[in-house]
């Protein structure tokens, strides 16, 4: 999934990931964008899935080492041509950016940095459905984890252990109700490509 193939990873079985420490290290940090394909929103309780053709985001890092959590800040965020079950087309769009990007672990062997993005809200609208995306509220922003590969410049959203709810349902053919988690899966190539480390 996304603008390149996107590695999801198996948290479960993946080998050890070092402690998190301030001593990230970003090159060359900045201003990037990423673009993605096909991303989903699914209500892991009804199993109802939302998918838009396209999103994309700019962001900007921190540069070089010794830097401290948030990594890095999130600015923007879109999505196109969104459908649903039934044929629905949705609209979808984030609020109350910017967003933090926090590092969690590191595995040098592979390359693979645990990340999270922290603050999230967001509103589908629909003929006949709306709905928020937080967190654990309606008020509370939502947490939504993944990773980053410096080999492919893959920042994902996969990690179906998140804080991520939807909120405030109006109609929805019971497709999805107020409080049910949902899971956000989305891989983003970032450019320019960039190399994320931590010491630790």
């Amino acid at each position: 999934m996304g603008a390149a193939t996107v590695a999801l990873v198996n948290f479960g079985i993946a080998p050890a990931f070092a402690t998190t420490a301030n001593a990230w290290t970003i090159t060359p940090g900045g201003a990037v964008t990423g673009s993605a394909s096909n991303p989903t929103l699914k209500d892991t309780k009804t199993g109802t899935v939302l998918t838009c053709t396209i999103s994309t985001t700019a962001a900007t890092l921190k540069k070089g080492s010794g830097q401290t959590n948030p990594i890095g800040s999130i600015k923007s965020i879109a999505f196109k041509t969104c459908t649903g079950p039934l044929g629905l087309s949705f609209t979808v769009k984030v609020s109350k950016l910017p967003y933090k990007l926090k590092g969690l672990s590191y595995n040098a062997s592979t390359g693979v940095s645990k990340v999270t993005i922290t603050g999230v809200f967001a509103t589908i609208s629909g003929s006949g459905c709306t709905a928020k995306v937080a967190g654990t509220s309606a008020t509370t922003g939502g947490q939504a984890s993944g990773t980053y590969t410096n080999s492919t410049g893959i920042l994902t959203s996969s990690d179906p252990v998140n804080t991520l709810h939807i909120w405030n349902v109006s109609g929805c053919f019971g497709l999805i109700a107020s409080g049910d988690p949902a899971e956000f899966t989305v891989g983003y190539a970032i450019g320019p490509k960039q190399t994320i480390t931590n010491s630790a």
